[in-house]
């Protein structure tokens, strides 16, 4: 961490786990915040990604001209070349947009308590190593499939099967913190969090 640069700080968790409320939550306590996921959906949105994916897979992951994600995610995630390929062309474009939202926190005045990344797939890929701290989002099983069913996720089972369980996830991360009550309570731990962090 570069002096004067907010603690920069990874957040995971598995899907239904409730990472984007987390992420919300830190928001509202003043740290800075941005969802990989909502780079990947506007990497999907260009034309350049988009012709990729329509070369590799075919005009079903396109049929109106723009990617249909639930598509993409029913090849990838059911073949592991397929999405190691993926990786491939959405990961060095991710890292890079990361890294130019990082570089702009580091010159906000006041500085934020912290600069926080939601990745949900923070140790399957690597990428703990470029944070200061990690914090995985963890639920009861049961809850979080239905959160995930809830929310319109499509091929739950062969999602998760790519990601590490939520207690590897919880045994690798710096910070852990549950998500089985209210959005209060969700708040208050992670308040706690950014407190343990800052010290």
């Amino acid at each position: 961490m570069s002096k004067g640069s907010p603690p920069f700080v990874g957040l995971t968790g598995g899907i239904g786990a409730g990472k984007s409320e987390a992420l919300k939550a830190l928001e509202r306590l003043g740290a800075a915040t941005l969802s990989t996921d909502a780079l990947v959906h506007e990497l999907l949105e260009s034309g350049e990604i988009r012709d990729l994916l329509v070369e590799r897979f075919g005009e079903r992951v396109a049929p109106d001209g723009r990617i249909d994600r639930n598509a993409v995610a029913s090849v990838v995630f059911e073949d592991p070349d397929e999405r190691k390929w993926l990786e491939g062309v959405l990961w060095p474009r991710v890292g890079a947009r990361v890294n130019d939202w990082r570089e702009g926190i580091a010159n906000r005045d006041p500085s934020p308590p912290a600069a926080v990344v939601e990745v949900p797939l923070l140790f399957e890929s690597g990428m703990e190593a470029v944070f200061d701290h990690t914090i995985a989002v963890v639920t009861e099983e049961d809850v979080r499939r239905e959160r995930a069913a809830a929310s319109g996720h499509t091929g739950v089972d062969s999602r998760a099967a790519a990601q590490l369980s939520q207690d590897e996830k919880a045994d690798r991360a710096d910070f852990v913190v549950r998500n089985d009550g209210d959005l209060p309570d969700l708040q208050e731990e992670l308040s706690a969090v950014l407190e343990n962090i800052r010290l």
